[in-house]
């Protein structure tokens, strides 16, 4: 069963736009060494859509070699085409991950029966755990709870992630299937408190690639039944959160990053760095503020 906090760890890149395996090699240390339960790659954050598969698939057999089963890896291999799921599936299979994490199609609607076939076809030719990813923002397509239950008794799919951002959906999500064969996971770093009261295992979690500590005492204050701590642990996510509008994803949190000392580069094209002054001198501001700099 998922639980815990799972990073959605960002892809460090050089100036060349290859990975940069030395600022991988870091930044995992780092998670590991403050508590994640788990690393999802290759996700939004992750920059699944600007990457080659042939890059996503030694991104993740290096990011298994590091992590050494010291903790799960999970890895984004999401597409609209059933087909490429699969097959991209059976490569990051090959390369050792623990499982596997598959946004809905987007650009096209579909319907319920589309959606389920879709995801039975990719369960049934991959033997391997799945996490579905419901981020309907970003897709266009909100998975429903009926359907979620219909997947859920599909014995290799045993969880979701929710970034929709509404904690309705979550509650939903948890009424509808069984907590002990199925995980639910907040995708909104703001809701893993509210999630976990309801009954979520955990979440994979975006800021956690910086606040590390910040996320993790979250569930653990919730776990220890310290529920006022767990609710100053979530607080503190707030500052960080609030600078993060002003680029698209992933450019606040990576630059944030390399404020703190690990380099992660920059966000690949389209996506921009920050450029606006003001908005760099606030998120100057504000890691000096959570690192004490």
């Amino acid at each position: 069963m998922l639980n815990g906090i799972i990073t959605a760890m960002v892809t460090p890149f050089e100036s060349s736009g290859n990975i940069d395996i030395k600022a991988t090699e870091i930044l995992i240390e780092k998670l590991i060494a403050n508590g994640v339960q788990g690393i999802f790659v290759l996700g939004t954050n992750g920059e699944f859509h600007v990457i080659e598969n042939d890059m996503k698939i030694k991104f993740a057999k290096k990011v298994v070699e590091i992590v050494a089963k010291r903790v799960p890896v999970y890895a984004g291999a999401g597409s609209n085409s059933t087909g490429e799921v699969i097959k991209l599936g059976k490569q990051m299979i090959a390369v050792g991950v623990d499982a596997l994490s598959v946004i809905t199609p987007y650009f096209v609607s579909l319907e319920e029966d589309e959606l389920y076939n879709h995801y039975k076809m990719i369960a049934e030719n991959l033997a391997i755990p799945i996490v579905l990813y419901n981020i309907p923002k970003n897709t266009g397509i909100n998975l429903s709870f009926e359907l979620v239950s219909k997947l859920s008794k599909i014995s290799n799919i045993i969880g979701i992630k929710d970034s929709s951002g509404d904690i309705n959906n979550i509650a939903g999500y948890i009424d509808n299937t069984s907590r002990d064969e199925f995980s639910v996971l907040s995708g909104s770093d703001s809701l893993i408190l509210k999630a976990l009261k309801l009954g979520a295992s955990g979440a994979i979690s975006a800021t956690s690639n910086l606040l590390t500590t910040n996320n993790v005492e979250i569930y653990k204050q919730f776990i220890a039944g310290n529920l006022d701590k767990a609710e100053q642990w979530q607080q503190s996510l707030e500052e960080f959160r609030r600078i993060l509008k002003y680029a698209s994803i992933p450019s606040v949190l990576k630059q944030s990053l390399s404020l703190s000392g690990i380099d992660v580069g920059v966000p690949r094209l389209p996506v921009l760095p920050v450029t606006n002054p003001n908005d760099n001198q606030d998120i100057i501001n504000t890691i000096k503020n959570y690192y004490h700099l």
